[in-house]
């Protein structure tokens, strides 16, 4: 038998945080079915290890990835309520006390 995936539901990864989530605290998902994911994460640790080179070239795999799609309206109900939680996370930070 085949285990799970790591980071799924079945399979929570080591650093799995949602469990952790403050009750007001703003969370996005991407999922495994996005055709980006792979790709966003690997962006996403690439900068937080500040391997900016690495980055560089994800992001410009990204931008290829994505070259030949028309680009979702600014108007989509799914654009606006990314950056509305974006924004949040943002403003959620600013308000959480420093430890």
């Amino acid at each position: 038998m085949t285990a799970p995936n790591i980071g799924s539901k079945a399979n929570p990864s080591q650093f799995d945080c949602y469990d952790d989530l403050a009750g007001d605290e703003p969370y996005f998902v991407i999922r495994a079915d996005d055709p980006l994911s792979d790709a966003l994460i690997e962006l996403h640790a690439y900068i937080g290890a500040g391997q900016s080179g690495a980055a560089h070239n994800k992001l410009a795999e990204i931008m290829e990835l994505t070259r030949d799609r028309p680009p979702r309206p600014s108007d989509s109900p799914k654009y606006r309520e990314t950056f509305a939680i974006s924004q949040a996370m943002e403003s959620w930070r600013r308000r959480k006390p420093r430890t």
